[in-house]
């Protein structure tokens, strides 16, 4: 499946703006990190894109995202790229094996809260985020609260990765891509 391909799923099935870029922010830091470890970079691109395409329609676990799985399938999306999906809900029984799950899985989370974190800046701008306020409002449970700071966390440990370096691969990876992502904000 080609990236332009999963963005027609995406456009199809989601309508909410704020999920789009959610996708899309997904996909800058799993893209960012195909790239440092040589993987396929549409591959894991569009595995990023399709991660969340049901949610508007099977909002709830466990519906999302195994019912989104056989629509995926219907359409001819791989196996791999399924797989992948499924594994990001910790919930679906599908283990996460493969680098490109762990990828998956560990920038799902952490997009969602640099984009918040770029949300509450004064310029809501992710150019003004750095590594030091995201760990301060890693540690302030009530910020962004729906966002699960364990699979941060876990995300990068299951990786292999350092937490800090992992936030600020993504944090580099996302300001390359603000304008796309709605973060370039009002930078001063």
């Amino acid at each position: 499946m080609t990236r332009d391909q999963a963005w027609a799923i995406v456009r199809e099935f989601v309508q909410s703006e704020s999920l789009r870029r959610h996708m899309l922010a997904v996909e800058c830091c799993v893209c960012a990190y195909a790239g440092k470890f040589g993987e396929d970079d549409e591959k894991w691109g569009v595995t990023a894109l399709l991660h969340d395409f049901d949610w508007e329609i099977h909002p709830q676990a466990p519906d999302h995202p195994m019912k989104g799985e056989a629509i995926l399938a219907e359409r001819g999306v791989s196996g791999e790229i399924r797989r992948a999906i499924l594994s990001h809900a910790n919930y679906s029984g599908v283990p996460r094996e493969s680098l490109l799950e762990k990828t998956l899985f560990a920038c799902d989370e952490l997009a969602g809260f640099l984009t918040a974190c770029s949300y509450v800046k004064p310029g809501k701008s992710i150019h003004e985020v750095d590594l030091g306020s995201v760990k301060r409002k890693l540690k302030d449970k009530a910020f962004a609260r729906n966002v699960s700071r364990d699979d941060i966390i876990g995300g990068a440990a299951e990786m292999g990765v350092a937490l800090d370096d992992h936030i600020a691969f993504c944090l580099e990876a996302m300001k390359a891509k603000a304008t796309e992502l709605g973060l370039e904000g009002q930078r001063a």
